[in-house]
């Protein structure tokens, strides 16, 4: 922390001047992530002091005047973090295609822009996290942050355990390769049973894919921690920020110091 504080001290006038990719500066102030930032700059969407620009090559500084869709771009916050009890039916873009339901039509009026880390399919319930930093929603989404996700699965079907213990040496489906999952019996009800699921990668419809291969049909699927944090009893369509703090202990060390004095941020994007 001293360490942090000298950095603050010694850059702070120097801060305010240094650069940063476009793409990084849109997706800090909580609009969308870096990689729907890059889009939006291919679009022609971005401007900087009045002109358009089309490469994210581009670097800029607080100097800037930078605006998208011909609104000046906010001013970024702090990292912020929500539970969310996503109900089924949902979808978790911002528009859709085939014009269904989304999450965002139904969260609290007073919430800030967020954006989703990770994404739920459209019957999935369970934890979503939310939050306004864009970077932080990149960065924890990622399989190489490591973090578990677990689920409770309801199937339709005979369940082999020994089937299931083999999904810890990963499987390879329609050469799509899984890594290690750790599922297990939880039990039985009727036609159909309850499993514990647990992974760290998390590709798209991953659970459904690796039971259907080994003839179990999903019937309910629903998302109960991602890392530290837990679906607990937070009901249905509820919303619910973490404490700073909590944040704070739970979040890799370079966002642990976008939570601290504003010397400290200017620090960790002068990077």
């Amino acid at each position: 922390m001293r360490h942090m504080e000298r950095i603050g001290q010694e850059q702070g006038a120097d801060n305010k001047s240094r650069s940063n990719r476009i793409a990084k500066v849109i997706a800090r102030s909580g609009l969308c992530s870096r990689r729907q930032a890059e889009v939006w700059i291919s679009e022609g969407r971005v401007s900087i002091n009045g002109k358009n620009i089309t490469s994210p090559a581009v670097n800029v500084t607080n100097k800037d005047n930078i605006s998208v869709d011909g609104n000046l771009l906010p001013a970024p916050g702090p990292p912020r973090l929500w539970r969310y009890h996503k109900p089924s039916g949902l979808v978790t873009t911002n528009r859709d295609p085939e014009n269904r339901p989304t999450i965002f039509e139904r969260l609290p009026k007073d919430l800030p822009r967020v954006l989703t880390i990770g994404r739920l399919d459209i019957t999935t319930e369970g934890l979503l996290l939310l939050t306004n930093d864009g970077d932080l929603a990149r960065a924890l989404e990622l399989p190489k942050t490591g973090w578990l996700r677990r689920y409770r699965v309801r199937v339709h079907g005979r369940v082999d355990e020994a089937a299931l213990a083999k999904l810890k040496n990963g499987v390879v489906i329609d050469g799509i390769a899984y890594r290690e999952i750790d599922a297990r019996l939880e039990r039985t009800q009727g036609a159909n049973a309850w499993l514990i699921m647990s992974l760290r990668e998390g590709k798209n419809r991953e659970i459904k894919n690796v039971l259907t291969a080994i003839n179990l049909r999903v019937n309910r699927l629903i998302r109960t921690h991602f890392g530290p944090f837990t679906l607990g009893k937070l009901e249905r369509g509820a919303v619910e920020e973490v404490p700073s703090k909590v944040l704070r202990d739970q979040l890799p060390a370079n966002f642990q110091e976008s939570l601290k004095p504003q010397r400290l941020f200017d620090a960790y994007h002068s990077r």
